[in-house]
């Protein structure tokens, strides 16, 4: 895991652990729980493990870090662990709880973070009431009751989150405390207008549907289908069942997870989808498949310095990264990831932990999942997805690096995806996965949005404008080993462009192959091989080896993008490319020496207009 000058142990809580069992995994719970543990104030109610800030304040922040914990220690309690110290835990609910004590969370209010993280607090009643409800005082009890039927009454907002009033439901049911149940039954129905079928949501009103969908949508939904079960809980399974065949295709065959959307700072967090279906009792995959995508995604985890020096999960993804963070990331926020040890509630004979673990199955070439846009490969090593993509600006700004997250072309899970470091340094830009546009050699512009999004059998289609100068329209599709892009490019005035593949580490000790010239570059380490090849564009571009600018990517700190550059002409141009990135150096070579053809744009033209399907998420599915 580390070059043998340093333990591996440093930066890789897991080091060490094998992963493979019951106990391994709430092992790997402790190692994470006990270094923040050290960092709950004397009233127990707060957890602050930085001074960096979200856009809510303070104590809202240091909730996060007192309710995100129970997302792994209350499932732990379940299933009989013996080491969590539940004292200082109950105390800090009595204490942030009450108006009067310094550690007091603050008042809960529409749309605030509070509401977030009242969810886990309900989620821990239902579940170890004799840990923190029995403990309390009569008064201490008064105040838990009263904030969180304060939180209950608020609005929520209009995506995952109105699944929080319901899980706040279940702390003041099992409590039993009074509450509006007429406010559950208009959030049951609420959430109703974001399905869109197949098992897919959509996290909002716009077309977005990212991690959020298996770690909050599903997750939440199978928790409530256990824990309350009524009849409005049962399509929650139903519909995660439906969804397990394309998240499987999410997921690389070493465990890696697509790197896609916001809040990717949640890491292993999408390991709880697996988690949730074996809470559920959910066998949507045979017992061995479920337990082996969730192991394999935590093994992965392991080998990724993902931790700060003591211990800490800090923001980040495969490794602390502030750049690439969202508003609302506070230094707790990191911790919702403890949703992948759901699990531990089940008891060592459940079948999800008796099985044997089954190896990733063989899948098909190419999976195209209508509700995403995306077409989905599973190259060995690797989850690559051609994305249409999703909406992000410029009426959807609240997402930072919004376009990097959701409108590249392709996405991977080996080489994650990257964002820019300065939108005015074109020279620096990384563009991996994208094409940008500028027309003073220093500002940019990509795609945020699109007009029109369609798919025909395994080729997706798109038109966007990067700004109101120019209009693209673009396809996609795989070719063995490739994918291929086409731009066809409407311009007003001549512009700058840059197109860019796959970002990869760059190595410290060995000699990395950078190599550009006339249509094509390639960059090449000990360990991966980019390329991307222009195949008869309308213009001459010349290839550049990028070193790209430190920390914009999410799994690798320092990276190589291989681009092609050009000055586009005043009116129409066309531009072609083939996009490579293998695992093993020495295939990818080969792999070059047999590309795909040229594209036939007429064909796919014709293919588009006589059986493209428009990707379903265009909006919010009010009339359900």
């Amino acid at each position: 895991m580390t070059d043998g000058i340093y333990p591996d142990s440093l930066f890789h809580p897991w080091s060490g652990n094998e992963l493979r069992t019951r106990a391994d995994v709430e092992r790997a719970l402790k190692s994470l729980c006990d270094p923040a543990e050290s960092y709950r104030s004397a009233g127990g109610a707060r957890l602050r493990f930085d001074a960096t800030a979200a856009h809510f304040d303070q104590a809202a922040a240091d909730l996060e870090g007192f309710s995100r914990l129970l997302w792994g220690l209350v499932p732990a309690q379940v299933g009989g662990a013996d080491w969590i110290d539940w004292k200082p835990i109950a105390r800090g609910l009595a204490c942030g709880t009450d108006p009067h004590h310094p550690e007091y969370w603050g008042q809960p209010t529409d749309r605030n973070q509070r509401l977030v993280e009242l969810a886990a607090i309900g989620f821990a009643l239902r579940l170890v009431p004799d840990k923190l409800w029995a403990p309390l005082e009569p008064d201490e009890r008064e105040n838990v009751v009263a904030y969180l039927k304060s939180g209950h009454a608020c609005r929520f907002s209009e995506n995952n989150w109105k699944f929080f009033r319901l899980l706040i439901s279940l702390g003041l049911d099992s409590v039993g405390a009074d509450h509006d149940q007429g406010l559950d039954q208009a959030y049951i129905d609420e959430i109703e207008t974001f399905y869109f079928g197949d098992g897919w949501y959509s996290d909002g009103d716009a077309r977005r549907a990212d991690h959020y969908i298996p770690f909050a949508f599903h997750f939440y939904g199978l928790i409530l289908a256990v824990l309350d079960g009524r009849a409005y809980t049962q399509p929650y399974r139903e519909r995660a069942r439906l969804a397990a065949g394309d998240m499987t295709r999410w997921f690389a065959d070493d465990g890696a997870a697509l790197a896609f959307g916001r809040s990717m700072t949640y890491r292993f967090a999408i390991a709880g989808f697996f988690g949730a279906l074996a809470f559920a009792g959910e066998e949507a995959l045979p017992w061995g498949q479920l337990k082996g995508f969730y192991l394999r995604n935590l093994r992965w985890w392991a080998k990724q310095p993902m931790a700060s020096r003591d211990g800490i999960l800090p923001v980040g993804y495969a490794y602390p990264n502030l750049l690439m963070c969202e508003t609302y990331n506070s230094p707790q926020s990191p911790y919702w990831a403890l949703k992948a040890f759901l699990p531990l509630a089940l008891p060592e004979q459940h079948p999800f932990w008796s099985a044997e673990e089954a190896d990733c199955p063989p899948r098909a070439d190419v999976a195209v999942h209508v509700h995403t846009g995306m077409i989905i490969r599973n190259p060995p090593g690797d989850a690559i997805a051609l994305c249409g993509g999703q909406q992000t600006g410029p009426q959807n700004t609240w997402a930072r690096f919004g376009a990097e997250k959701y409108s590249k072309f392709v996405y991977s899970a080996r080489y994650g995806f990257s964002v820019e470091s300065d939108p005015n340094r074109f020279a620096d830009a990384v563009l991996d996965g994208m094409i940008g546009f500028s027309s003073d050699g220093l500002q940019f512009h990509v795609r945020q949005a699109n007009e029109q999004v369609l798919i025909a059998d395994d080729v997706l289609y798109a038109r966007w404008r990067p700004n109101g100068d120019i209009l693209v329209e673009t396809w996609l599709y795989c070719h063995g080993d490739f994918h291929v892009r086409t731009h066809r490019v409407w311009a007003e005035r001549a512009v700058l462009t840059k197109e860019g593949g796959f970002a990869i580490a760059r190595s410290d000790r060995l000699a990395d192959a950078l190599e550009g010239e006339a249509g094509n570059a390639v960059v090449a380490t000990p360990h991966d091989l980019s390329a991307i090849v222009d195949l008869g564009s309308s213009v001459i571009r010349a290839g550049k080896a990028h070193i790209a600018q430190p920390n914009t990517n999410l799994i690798a700190g320092r990276t190589l993008v291989p681009q092609l550059t050009a000055e586009i002409p005043r009116g129409t141009s066309t531009l072609f490319a083939a996009v490579l990135a293998s695992a093993d150096p020495a295939a990818g070579r080969s792999t070059l020496t047999r590309l795909p053809p040229a594209p036939d744009l007429p064909a796919l033209e014709a293919l588009i207009k006589a059986n493209g399907r428009p990707v379903t998420l265009m909006s919010r599915n009010t009339s359900a």
